[in-house]
């Protein structure tokens, strides 16, 4: 007797939790034979407001937390991401029909982002603070602060490696966010949210949604707790629209203009830059006078 296989579900992560979405929407997630493997909760507005209130309530434990500790968690979820490799490979070979070898270094090219990402935690505030010249008694301090709640969103491809290449950055400076995945591939991101789950994370800290980017990203643009939102390589339109409704609110814009391809993003040092987390960083000045006479 022949079985109908029992195709999952796939939830969102908002606050540390897998809640379906409010809409009840789902899309059919297919292999390239147009087989059916799994179904995709379709996020709405409602589940991006719950998410930016669940990356709220977890900012300032995450922002105030020490950098050390912010590095070793992110360290943390490379380390899930490894004893899940396979698995990951397969989310991604699944739906792109990707080769094995090019899936699985494409996981290994997640880790080790991951992990550079986790050593900047510490580092970047030495790099880009310090004493600034001016004239006149006083002592004047530059010191590096996270922006907030920042909205992010992943290219089409590679799924995997441009999720992790589009959250660390703000993760390692300090912000909550808010990420929403791969439209053509939310597979790895599903695979990414169940390893958040069971890692050291604080809730809220990082949400993904699944869904459409025509719908969501301009919500992310429009929404007044976002502090900041960025991107890499999206339509021309959604982009250009998503700038122009973020200038409402005074939202920092970090999209990437550059064409996903998988050569760009595989290009370690470009993506690991320093500038690459300090875009998610605002700068503080202290001025102290020089002499209390």
């Amino acid at each position: 007797m022949s079985r109908v296989p029992v195709a999952k579900t796939c939830k969102l992560y908002i606050g540390g939790k897998y809640p379906r979405s409010e809409s009840g929407r789902t899309v059919p997630v297919e292999d390239p034979a147009g087989t059916v493997l799994a179904h995709a909760a379709r996020a709405s507005r409602k589940d991006l407001r719950d998410a930016v209130e669940a990356a709220q309530k977890a900012l300032e434990g995450w922002s105030n937390a020490t950098a050390y500790l912010r590095g070793q968690i992110l360290h943390r979820i490379a380390e899930f991401m490894e004893s899940r490799r396979d698995e990951l490979a397969g989310a991604i070979r699944s739906v792109e029909g990707s080769t094995a070898a090019a899936a699985r270094r494409e996981v290994d090219r997640a880790v080790d982002r991951t992990i550079s990402f986790a050593g900047w935690t510490d580092k970047i505030s030495s790099l880009i603070g310090g004493q600034c010249a001016v004239a006149g008694p006083f002592y004047t301090m530059s010191v590096a602060e996270p922006v907030g709640v920042c909205a992010v969103a992943a290219p089409a491809r590679p799924s995997l490696l441009g999720l992790v290449t589009a959250i660390m950055p703000p993760l390692a400076a300090g912000n909550t966010v808010v990420a929403l995945a791969s439209e053509a591939n939310p597979l790895p991101t599903v695979v990414l949210g169940e390893i958040l789950g069971v890692s050291d994370v604080p809730a809220g800290v990082v949400n993904l949604l699944t869904g459409g980017v025509g719908e969501i990203v301009p919500a992310m643009a429009s929404h007044r707790q976002i502090a900041a939102i960025g991107g890499i390589g999206l339509p021309g339109e959604v982009a250009a629209g998503a700038a122009e409704a973020a200038a409402e609110s005074l939202k920092r814009v970090r999209f990437s203009s550059v064409t996903p391809e998988r050569a760009d993003l595989e290009d370690h040092e470009r993506w690991t830059a320093p500038e690459t987390v300090a875009n998610w960083i605002e700068m503080k000045s202290i001025w102290h006078p020089a002499s209390l006479d």
